[in-house]
């Protein structure tokens, strides 16, 4: 049975309902995996696919797709998943197709995505690990924050680029800020929100009537701030995004340190994906924070 009919027939199981595939259109934009839109010509789905050691990861993302969607319908709007698996030397999800490409209403993303951030739990982390792109992300579950940050984050990237060849003034500088980063907590103790997890302009859009959309998520529950701290990284949202989220819950004093602060993981991510350019904003990043700090 070729991939294809696989996927089919594991649609057909999901909806209850005969599905076969008239009209498929390869997407473009993605770096890890392949991507697909399909259709019986009533029906529309997306379809992401990679090599069946890559299946963990469409897991996680569905996982992930599943508590966004879950938390309530006043919280921003994902693809709904519809199934994920492994088929001969392959693996895939399965999620609805959104239409996107609408301009979209800012405002009311900064009020949903707060409204998703009001989803908590008791512990950071979360109950499976994922990726952040292609890298792995640890989501061992804590109760304490900075401790989970500097072990599953911060740590575990600086770890990373050591294996990956970046010593030097990366390393002498992560120490430093391994040591001295907890006094950006002093007056800020995050709930355990419900996050995106990986919120840059690429995994943000809107449908045709401005509704917005998140998608391609790194979900882990952890300080809102992260969140917010990378919608600034390659690109940001209008301002509109920012006054209506902190309208619906404001941010506490410090977060423009800690939003550097929160990006630099991603930096140390980036070098250890790419290098480049990406390992001296992550000495300068760092550079920042650790002169701020004293």
């Amino acid at each position: 049975m070729h991939l294809q009919q696989h996927i089919e027939n594991q649609i057909e199981q999901a909806t209850g309902k005969p599905f076969h595939i008239t009209n498929q259109q390869d997407v473009g934009g993605g770096c890890i995996n392949t991507s697909t839109q399909v259709s019986d010509g009533k029906r529309h789905y997306f379809i992401k696919t990679n090599h069946r050691r890559h299946a963990a990861m469409f897991e996680a993302e569905t996982e992930g797709l599943r508590a966004m969607a879950g938390t309530n319908t006043n919280t921003i709007k994902v693809p709904q998943p519809v199934c994920y698996g492994e088929h001969g030397e392959q693996c895939y999800i399965v999620m609805e197709h959104l239409q996107l490409g609408g301009r979209g209403d800012n405002a009311l993303f900064g009020r949903q995505l707060a409204a998703m951030h009001r989803h908590t739990s008791e512990q950071f982390g979360w109950h499976i690990d994922n990726t952040i792109g292609a890298t792995p992300q640890p989501n061992h579950q804590h109760h304490d924050w900075i401790e989970f940050w500097r072990q599953h984050r911060l740590g575990f990237q600086l770890d990373l680029a050591a294996r990956n060849g970046y010593g030097g003034k990366l390393q002498t500088l992560g120490e430093r800020l391994m040591v001295d980063f907890p006094a950006l907590f002093k007056n800020h103790q995050p709930e355990a929100s419900l996050l995106h997890g990986d919120l840059w302009s690429g995994n943000y859009g809107a449908l045709p009537d401005g509704t917005p959309v998140i998608y391609d998520p790194a979900c882990y529950y952890g300080d809102r701030e992260a969140d917010l701290a990378m919608t600034t990284l390659f690109g940001s949202v209008s301002r509109d995004f920012y006054t209506a989220y902190n309208e619906a819950w404001p941010l506490d004093d410090g977060y423009p340190q800690r939003r550097t602060f929160y990006n630099i993981y991603h930096i140390i991510n980036h070098t250890n994906l790419f290098g480049g350019g990406y390992h001296a904003q992550a000495i300068s990043m760092m550079e920042q924070v650790l002169a701020e700090l004293g």
